[in-house]
């Protein structure tokens, strides 16, 4: 019997990109599904791939204490996947309060009302590699002080350490995910390199690049990020797991110019050209990130089903799909 079978799960942030896929999969686990829902997102993958029909969702906002408190206890909520959040370094920037509100009190909001539901069991809370800022020694490991200096970074800097207070103070059994870049079907922010890589392979247009091409990321294909948060949840049955971060990459640093090019080498395209529009860093983004992912490896026994370059042609397949679909929609 699958290990989530008759779970009551709450997820946060199930109309994103990573919680539609991990709704998706604890869903054909087994698993009873929350999904909190505070604004409609009609291209959700959620809606897409029809799970939220298998679903109970509760319209609302995380930053609502008494709602929060009356999902945990009306569903007797025993996991708890937290991953709502805003998530566009760029909107961050223009609006720092929102993001605040949403990833610093959503969180503090979520953990008090889980503290005070006696079913709670193990929750997983979605923190980020920009958690740790900018810093000198690369890789990222899990021992590094989190020092986010811009409001995107700051908020995830923050989420994290007010959701290890909660072990350590409370006994909360939490654990926090830091995952590279995480890519995907169903992805819309097109300011994004790869959404916007696929919908140029699609459009047969020269993929536009808004940096000078230079930041190094990791990244991680999201169905490998939605078992990612599952085996941390799986993992905090063990007491040693609890109250710590954990890294989620495929360890395999590239610049955003060879993520493009080595994206249009295995889509088959090398023929379009690059379009490099900007000069040095957009404002608020960190030079060079890169995980090692050895902790989650040793102590969760996680490894990627896929891997970059299987991860990227499912994506396009995805992303193919939908633009076809708008299409027929639009000749109606």
């Amino acid at each position: 019997m699958s290990y989530w079978q008759k779970k009551n799960v709450l997820i946060t942030g199930c109309t994103g990109l990573v919680g539609s896929w991990l709704t998706q999969r604890l869903v054909s686990e087994g698993a009873s599904v929350v999904g909190i829902v505070r604004d409609g997102v009609p291209f959700s993958n959620l809606y897409w791939q029809k799970t939220d029909q298998k679903i109970v969702s509760v319209h609302g906002d995380i930053a609502d204490y008494e709602l929060m408190l009356r999902a945990f206890n009306e569903y007797e909520i025993d996991t708890c996947f937290h991953l709502a959040a805003q998530t566009i370094v760029g909107t961050a920037n223009r609006s720092p309060l929102s993001t605040f509100e949403s990833n610093i009190k959503g969180t503090w909001v979520l953990l008090e009302a889980a503290r005070l539901s006696p079913k709670m069991k193990r929750m997983v809370v979605a923190s980020s590699d920009k958690a740790y800022g900018a810093q000198t020694e690369l890789p990222y490991y899990e021992d590094a002080p989190l020092i986010g200096r811009h409001p995107y970074d700051v908020s995830k800097s923050c989420t994290d350490l007010i959701s290890q207070s909660y072990f350590h103070t409370y006994g909360l059994p939490v654990g926090v995910a830091r995952c590279g870049n995480i890519f995907g079907g169903g992805d819309l922010n097109f300011s994004r390199i790869i959404p916007e890589t696929m919908q140029a392979v699609y459009e047969e247009r020269s993929p536009v690049i808004r940096s000078d091409g230079s930041p190094t990321r990791d990244y991680v294909y999201v169905v490998d990020a939605a078992e990612a948060y599952m085996r941390l949840a799986e993992g905090l049955d063990d007491e040693q797991n609890r109250g710590e971060g954990f890294n989620f990459s495929y360890e395999e640093p590239q610049s955003v110019l060879e993520l493009v090019e080595r994206s249009l080498v295995v889509l088959d395209k090398k023929h379009l050209q690059l379009d490099v529009r900007g000069e040095g860093l957009p404002k608020g983004e960190i030079p060079h990130q890169y995980l090692s992912a050895a902790k989650s490896k040793d102590r969760l026994s996680w490894s990627p089903r896929f891997g970059f370059e299987e991860g990227l042609r499912m994506t396009y397949d995805w992303y193919r799909d939908f633009f076809d679909r708008q299409a027929e929609n639009a000749a109606v």
